[in-house]
């Protein structure tokens, strides 16, 4: 098992990608803390069947947006488990809409989860992460920090951000054996995408060379390998997880 008695925030935990992570954390043997806003129906099954797993998946309410909820879920880990060797900053949302139509509280409000949210949660872990010696930072950026994409100048901004961050932070806690790496996935299938119309899903596929979406258990597997020991010479990189769209 790749993450046996190795403790595990994931951010955004109760649904999609954070969910799939949360769970694949726990089959390898990790004690996950699903950090979210609310405790969805799929997550409690989850937890539900935590003797199925060799870990263990927990819920904590967390807004990362609130530094004081954020401080209080970190305080809280430390205190339970002593340690926390994992951060997956997976929170994330859109709120879409061209620059001449965006409204001030969308962009300020996509920023403050999607950027804030990940420098909160991981200031709050590095002093124990410094204090051990040892922990993996994940940040969540996106195939669009590259590229960009119409209609997201907030999710965008958010994303490049996230990038340039990882790699600030890679260099300044790598000394003290932290390791510090991002994923960019590509289109995958949540609830952040279905909305999308078919035709543009068409269009976008277009673009893959493997012609399919990705699942969310794609980017669990990522950022199960960047967390395990299998990655403990990769720091400051971004892995681009998008059927190949970037070729």
């Amino acid at each position: 098992m790749r993450l046996k008695d190795k403790v595990a925030i994931v951010t955004g935990g109760s649904r999609g990608i954070g969910l799939a992570t949360a769970l694949r954390f726990a089959e390898e043997g990790a004690i996950v803390i699903a950090g979210d806003l609310e405790q969805t129906e799929e997550l409690t099954e989850v937890i539900n069947n935590n003797e199925s797993y060799s870990g263990q998946v927990v819920f904590k309410r967390l807004n990362v947006a609130d530094r004081a909820s954020v401080n209080e879920v970190v305080a809280s880990i430390k205190k339970e488990y002593g340690r926390i060797d994992a951060l997956i900053n997976n929170a994330g949302i859109v709120r879409d809409s061209r620059l001449v139509k965006m409204e001030e509280n969308d962009f300020d409000t996509v920023i403050q989860v999607n950027l804030k949210g990940v420098y909160n949660c991981a200031q709050a872990v590095a002093p124990t992460m410094v204090e051990q010696g040892s922990g993996a930072i994940i940040n969540a950026s996106s195939i669009v920090a590259i590229y960009g994409n119409f209609g997201q100048t907030n999710y965008v901004a958010s994303k490049s951000a996230v990038m340039g961050m990882t790699r600030v932070w890679a260099r300044e806690l790598g000394p003290k054996g932290i390791r510090v790496n991002a994923i960019a996935p590509g289109w995958i299938e949540t609830r952040m995408t279905s909305g999308v119309p078919d035709k543009v899903i068409d269009k976008m596929m277009n673009w893959v060379p493997l012609r399919r979406m990705g699942k969310p258990r794609d980017i669990a597997n990522a950022y199960l390998w960047l967390a395990s020991d299998e990655a403990t010479y990769v720091n400051g990189h971004v892995l681009s997880v998008d059927g190949g769209a970037r070729v």
